[in-house]
């Protein structure tokens, strides 16, 4: 099987993508960048001790995607506990409603949102009695 360990996070400017994410999600930045040979900062996404997955912030090395341009490429996705006070978040430092809340009937509140770099991203909080 081959089981996801690393994702990153396309941007074109560090600096306010790791102050996106380290408000929005609490993430934690170390920088790789003399490791990669190029800006990349590898994000701390929770406890060691926790499920899921670390990844990376890396310059992008060409054009971003265009606005409403359909999915290309892998659409990572972020468990919370407050769907509200995320989206909140989310729209405070600059992001913006991609595909709105919606019920995974019995299952979970979920939504996609756009990132301060054009990058769609996934917010799933699980609740039984959705629907």
């Amino acid at each position: 099987m081959g089981r996801l360990v690393h994702f990153e996070v396309h941007v074109d400017n560090m600096e306010r993508a790791m102050k996106f994410y380290g408000e929005v999600f609490g993430w934690k930045f170390e920088d790789w960048t003399d490791y990669a040979g190029m800006p990349y900062f590898g994000a701390v996404t929770g406890d060691a001790n926790e499920p899921g997955v670390n990844g990376a912030l890396m310059q992008r090395r060409g054009p971003a995607p265009e606005a409403n341009q359909p999915m290309n490429g892998y659409s990572c996705t972020m468990g919370v506990v407050d769907y509200e006070a995320t989206e909140k978040l989310i729209l405070e430092h600059g992001g913006k409603v991609a595909v709105p809340k919606y019920a995974l009937p019995g299952m979970a509140w979920q939504g996609y949102y756009v990132d301060t770099e054009g990058n769609v991203f996934g917010v799933h909080q699980p609740d039984e009695n959705a629907k």
